[in-house]
């Protein structure tokens, strides 16, 4: 409901584009009321994943960073001044957040914390037309997602666990890797696929 609202605004206010942009083909698909079916799914969808992914210290903060970034530079690409704004507000809302979250970590987002940065990933994704870009772009955050569905998924339906737990990161951690490794390779995989998703704004 809150979703919806919030898109309800956004388009009464003129901020709303109900096209769909489909990555690496330069084609826009106006699809009208439709359109607020996967945007409402990318909306929560999204704002659950971010706070699945933190779980870390630094995990969530760093991944947000890079996409918001990557948002950004697509964003002036494009001209949407609005979107780089806040794409740079919240890249550099993560990167001094992060100065006292990395491990070991002195500070700690909670729930509100990632849940906001969740809604500004949509947000950024709805603002710059690249809500299907958004699985690629955030596939860390998928991830999490996915590890959690599956995981539960499995245990309901076989008694069985596919990982040694969820999300993703800890079982990750129960195989030994540091926390600051687990953050290495979340950056290393989100800066390789965002730059790949930046070839759809050329």
């Amino acid at each position: 409901i809150v979703a919806a609202g919030y898109l309800l605004s956004m388009e009464l206010l003129g901020f709303l584009d109900t096209a769909f942009y489909i990555p690496f083909a330069s084609v826009s698909v106006e699809i009208g009321l439709l359109y607020y079916v996967p945007a409402i799914v990318l909306l929560t969808g999204i704002v659950n994943s971010v706070n699945l992914t933190d779980g870390v210290d630094g995990l969530a903060g760093t991944v947000t960073s890079i996409v918001a970034v990557f948002f950004a530079a697509a964003a002036l690409l494009s001209g949407a001044w609005e979107t780089v704004f806040l794409s740079s507000m919240t890249a550099g809302i993560c990167l001094g957040f992060l100065v006292y979250n990395f491990y070991p970590a002195r500070v700690f987002m909670g729930d509100t914390g990632s849940l906001a940065l969740g809604g500004a990933v949509a947000v950024m994704a709805i603002f710059s037309r690249a809500v299907l870009l958004l699985p690629l772009m955030g596939a860390c955050f998928v991830a999490s997602t996915l590890s959690v569905i599956l995981q539960v998924g499995s245990y309901k339906l076989r008694r069985k666990r596919i990982f040694k737990m969820a999300p993703l990161h800890h079982h990750f951690e129960l195989l030994g890797y540091s926390e600051t490794r687990i953050v290495s390779v979340y950056m290393i995989i989100t800066t390789a696929l965002c730059l790949i998703s930046l070839l759809a704004f050329q």
